[in-house]
């Protein structure tokens, strides 16, 4: 049967999905568009199990700040080109208004959400693996400050609770915490197998040295004290002067954080990297 341009139209707007593939559906359900949707639904559903075992390091974060808790979502794509796409930054929207309304506190929420749908008819549209990976949720109450910080292109985000002080310093700390990635709040909270793997490092460098003993215990102490200060919040030295520490900052209000997350977009995914000629090669095959 003849399927008309409208037909078409009406389905696209409906859905986001390729015309040729409304057309194709539109087709194959005999010009209802009913059937025709949920046809596509269905092949979405398909095409996007198929990608998810695809490589998605890129997109963007999405954040919100509510009366009683902020969110940072990590929203992935497989290329920078598919994270600037306006129907990924539609659902990057949609991501947006249903965190402000909900408080989730893990990825998996999102696959009992009504986004679910919307996520696999994005991954028809754009042709790439679309993954919401990470999520990060911190809580508070009216008696303490909330700070976030985006970065520009929206691939780093950090959020900061402090309880003393004033927003604009729990937005200032939240800066710092997105530029310097501490592992840790204070020296007596850094994971204790991060600091054994640290400190076994330091061990071997000293062996390589040939000092005597009690001088390789001095440079390995030295080396761990100067990680240690490194990697812990509160020893930084604040990004905004460099003269203090975060502790210093804080002490200045009477102030102190209650928690901080940091998100990256990207983060500890291995991306295995092909130069141009094996590509070429791959799609001569």
């Amino acid at each position: 049967m003849e399927i008309k341009a409208s037909q078409v139209k009406e389905l696209r707007d409906m859905t986001g999905v390729a015309m040729m593939d409304c057309k194709k559906a539109l087709v194959e359900c005999e010009g209802d568009i009913e059937k025709a949707l949920d046809l596509l639904r269905s092949n979405s559903a398909l095409k996007a199990e198929k990608k998810s075992s695809r490589v998605a390091a890129d997109g963007i974060l999405i954040t919100t700040i509510s009366e009683s808790y902020a969110t940072l979502v990590e929203l992935n794509s497989e290329t920078d080109f598919a994270a600037k796409d306006t129907n990924f930054l539609s659902f990057g929207e949609k991501v947006k208004e249903y965190i402000s309304k909900n408080k989730v506190l893990d990825a998996e929420a999102f696959t009992k959400s009504p986004l679910e749908d919307e996520r696999q008819t994005l991954v028809q549209t754009i042709g790439e693996n679309i993954q919401l990976r990470r999520v990060k949720t911190l809580e508070y109450t009216g008696d303490m400050n909330i700070g976030m910080y985006l970065h520009s292109d929206s691939k780093l985000g950090s959020i900061v609770i402090t309880k003393g002080g004033n927003n604009d310093m729990a937005k200032n700390i939240a800066m710092h915490v997105s530029a310097f990635n501490p592992l840790c709040l204070s020296q007596d909270d850094i994971d204790q197998d991060t600091l054994e793997r640290e400190r076994a490092i330091y061990q071997n460098q000293a062996q390589d040295s040939g000092k005597p003993q009690e001088i390789m215990d001095k440079m390995i102490e030295g080396k761990v004290k100067r990680f240690l200060s490194e990697v812990s919040l509160l020893s930084q030295n604040y990004v905004k002067d460099p003269d203090i520490t975060v502790k210093d900052y804080l002490e200045k209000d009477n102030a102190s954080i209650v928690a901080f997350v940091r998100l990256k977009v990207g983060e500890g995914i291995e991306v295995n990297t092909k130069d141009f000629a094996e590509e070429v090669a791959e799609q001569l095959k």
